[in-house]
């Protein structure tokens, strides 16, 4: 096996993704394979210890990590995951910063000379059409099957060859709306994953639409994944979504199952389901029973329809996710990120470009899927004859990276830093992001994010909300991250006898 990383490092791209996929595919080389190429990412990053960072940063990482493949591993032990699927995930990893690529290191060459050094994204989210054929409470999109607001197919196309080209992007995120409702030309979302097969695909689904055709069109086309959206068990879905909608979700899981396509879940934390969504109950039955691979957590933001505080969860609520989360990722190795409480592992705040941007139905290109104001329209840039590289360069774009390097990504040491398990630049700090929005004169994207810039109370709120954020986590920040202290024991690396079971 020592023999097979050192081929790793001597042949080519297509070569070095053959042989990674043969040992994956391989169910006696496959566990040790796994550990192998781990350890070859954990210690070739070196983004995962670095002395301006505090030490559980570094943890945190590697934990996440560890997390991520024991999950792949557990559903290829599962036979949950088709031979193209395992090939076109190895394809878009070999295109990522983990397994550097020579095509690769010129783009970033390319980019940094241009942006003062700076790096492009890693993802770009699109969310191709507003329609959708549920109409959920409080729905952050507002989105409704009358919808026809979508991308053009060309627009569409466009964006995903540019962010290839002049990013380096091979992971694109799919969002909505719901993604399998578009339609342009003729031709569905699954149509664009089948033309960029050198790329790879997650899209946020309610998953009503996912029958045995489309599970069985995915598993050929084999670069999508969905992560399809639960707020819990039955009722709790069934209230948000619709009588009925929690049965529906179960069937396309079955669907997706049979065709080996792996999936994910994705959660929204609010202050009634928060702790429902981490039980052991919770986690064993889509993890275990319904197999799913991984899980995105997200903590409810108020904007969208019927927009409220009254949502958030709690400050306390929100340190008990964030304990709670940690323990699912290292004593369960189950991939599932809390997009604010693993903060950490994405040094703050990814939003404005740092990580990713957001295009929405209508060509607006904004910082955030939660943060809907915009300052420019896709369309528009490229009729000036401007592209991707232009949307980096907004004044908007910039103001919020500048307030991330100033946070934290400047600083030479780590007590300097700000306080990543409150990263957001417009929930967690509030005050900051009206700031740029109004220093920029950012739009908003409908009439609810008009609506909350004039409703006081809400502005308030939000800014009594962050207050007693800082109260909540600065003491951990300080306690556990920057004295180097650990909340649960540092887990043993059990990857190599990971089994079917979570």
């Amino acid at each position: 096996m020592n023999s097979w990383i050192q081929q790793l490092k001597e042949v080519g791209a297509d070569a070095k993704a053959s042989l990674i996929e043969t040992a994956f595919w391989n169910k006696s080389l496959r566990p040790v394979a796994f550990r192998q190429l781990e350890k070859q990412i954990l210690t070739s990053n070196n983004g995962f210890v670095d002395p301006k960072r505090p030490p559980r940063v570094a943890q945190d990482c590697a934990d996440i990590m560890r997390a991520l493949f024991s999950s792949s591993l557990r559903a290829l032990n599962r036979q949950r995951v088709s031979r193209p699927f395992l090939r076109n995930g190895i394809r878009a990893l070999m295109g990522s910063n983990y397994l550097y690529s020579d095509e690769l290191e010129n783009i970033y060459r390319r980019f940094g000379e241009k942006h003062a050094g700076q790096t492009p994204p890693w993802t770009i989210v699109i969310s191709p059409t507003k329609a959708c054929n549920l109409r959920c409470t409080g729905c952050y999109a507002n989105a409704d099957e009358k919808s026809a607001e979508h991308l053009e197919w060309d627009l569409f196309d466009r964006i995903i060859t540019e962010a290839k080209t002049l990013w380096g992007i091979r992971f694109f995120t799919i969002s909505g709306g719901e993604p399998f409702a578009y339609r342009s030309e003729g031709k569905t979302l699954l149509d664009m994953a089948a033309k960029h097969q050198d790329c790879f695909f997650m899209a946020y689904t309610n998953g009503t639409l996912i029958d045995t055709e489309v599970a069985g069109r995915i598993a050929e086309i084999g670069n999508l994944t969905p992560a399809i959206s639960v707020e819990g068990m039955e009722a709790a879905t069934d209230k948000r979504r619709g009588v009925g909608v929690f049965q529906r979700i179960l069937a396309a899981m079955g669907n997706l199952r049979k065709a080996r396509v792996p999936f994910g879940i994705s959660l929204t934390a609010t202050r009634l389901n928060a702790e429902e969504i981490l039980s052991d109950a919770f986690i064993d039955y889509f993890f275990n029973e319904q197999q799913a691979t991984y899980g995105w957590l997200f903590q409810y933001m108020p904007i969208g329809r019927g927009y409220t505080l009254d949502l958030l969860p709690t400050p306390e609520q929100r340190v008990w996710l964030w304990r709670r989360v940690w323990d699912i990722i290292r004593n369960r190795e189950i991939f599932i990120a809390d997009f604010w409480n693993c903060g950490t592992v994405s040094e703050g705040c990814i939003a404005g470009g740092k990580g990713y941007l957001y295009i929405d139905w209508n060509g607006k290109v904004m910082p955030c899927v939660f943060v809907p104001y915009s300052t420019a329209n896709i369309r528009d840039i490229y009729r000036q004859g401007k592209t991707l590289d232009d949307v980096y360069d907004l004044q908007y774009f910039q103001g919020i990276r500048n307030w991330q390097s100033d946070y934290a990504l400047s600083k030479e040491k780590p007590e300097e830093i700000g306080n990543w398990l409150i990263p957001c630049s417009f929930r967690d700090h509030y005050s900051i992001g009206r700031e740029l929005i109004n220093l920029c004169d950012a739009l908003p994207e409908n009439q609810d994010a008009a609506d909350a810039l004039t409703d006081e109370d809400y502005q308030k709120g939000m800014i009594a909300y962050d207050e007693a954020l800082h109260k909540a986590f600065d003491p951990i920040w300080e306690q556990e991250y920057l004295r180097g202290h650990r909340c649960v024991p540092e887990p043993l690396v059990r990857i190599g006898s990971v089994s079917s079971q979570a």
